[in-house]
């Protein structure tokens, strides 16, 4: 990766125009290769231009966990691995901010065991990963000024997908994302202070795809969270220009954050990505970047990632945007 911030790889030069052109205060960071100096972030942040504040950690992705979870009689192989991965830290992720991170108060739950949630869903046929985590779990503070503190609670959910009738992934993405409803209710330790914002790709649709929905539809109802459901005219137009499985979706078209494939056997579009603000928190704005195909900015946000980034800009005091 980092040699593609380098030379200039096309896919980067676009996420950085989508990027700056929406100016984010404090931008989450998904899929970014973690290296233990930084190196690749640092490049990154660099190219982005005034973000001095930056975090990351070694995510579980590639992590050897030491056992043949495939049961082919090999070790090693991504499938081995606590989070799918090619190698130790492949599709991490991380935070640029221009506000302070006070990670020195940060909560790192990657380490968690799965077996550690109440009524977990695991298969328990001895190939279960130990860890509940794919990527990360975080609780990451930001410091706002005149003592204020903006808690970002951050991780990313395995695809729901790729096993077997067992449905390994998908219960384990399941639990991935109540974790979150479990830690805010205080039932897997000390509760986080208000404010927070759940942020992070769950891979998990409320309506559609091949996810348990339970634990997304449970996280998005929780009381203490605000579903802003953001809209976007370019998710609505590419659900009916694409059609094949989108037209079989009963969630709403304008709520997609990703443009997947919707050939027969594939998921197509479909809302994974949230930022879900406290309900304390005083919402100014928000949005998913999915412009309509006849804006020109469409060329550069299609070519940045099929993720699209969403916005929210809230209010505590001084004005804070958060934006994944």
């Amino acid at each position: 990766m980092l040699r593609d911030i380098l030379k200039g790889d096309p896919q980067i030069e676009a996420w950085v125009t989508v990027v700056q052109a929406n100016d984010p205060d404090v931008l989450v960071i998904g899929d970014i290769d973690f290296d233990l100096h930084g190196v690749a972030l640092a490049a990154l942040a660099d190219r982005l231009g005034d973000y001095p504040y930056r975090f990351t950690r070694r995510p579980n992705r590639g992590l050897d966990s030491g056992r043949d979870l495939n049961a082919n009689g090999r070790f090693g192989e991504p499938e081995d691995a606590e989070g799918y991965g090619d190698f130790a830290g492949q599709g991490g992720m991380a935070v640029l901010s221009r506000v302070p991170i006070l990670e020195d108060d940060m909560r790192d739950f990657t380490g968690f065991a799965w077996g550690d949630i109440p009524d977990d869903l695991r298969v328990g046929d001895g190939l279960d990963p130990t860890l509940l985590s794919t990527t990360v779990h975080w609780d990451l503070p930001l410091a706002l000024g005149s003592g204020k503190v903006l808690r970002l609670l951050i991780w990313h959910g395995t695809a729901p997908v790729f096993d077997g009738p067992e449905d390994r992934n998908g219960r384990r993405n399941h639990d991935e994302t109540r974790f979150w409803q479990l830690y805010i209710d205080g039932r897997l330790g000390e509760a986080p202070a208000a404010p927070f914002v759940v942020i992070g790709t769950a891979n998990a649709d409320p309506l559609d795809g091949e996810s348990r929905p339970e634990a997304i539809r449970a996280l998005l109802r929780h009381p203490a969270l605000r579903d802003l459901a953001p809209e976007s005219i370019g998710a609505r137009e590419a659900a009916a220009r694409d059609g094949g499985v989108n037209a079989q979706h009963v969630g709403a078209a304008d709520l997609d954050t990703v443009d997947w494939p919707d050939d027969a056997g594939d998921p197509g579009n479909l809302r994974v990505d949230y930022v879900l603000p406290s309900v304390d928190l005083s919402v100014l704005a928000q949005g998913v970047v999915w412009p309509s195909d006849d804006d020109p900015f469409s060329q550069a946000v299609t070519a940045a990632s099929r993720h699209r980034l969403i916005w929210v800009d809230v209010e505590m005091g001084d004005r804070l945007a958060d934006r994944d």
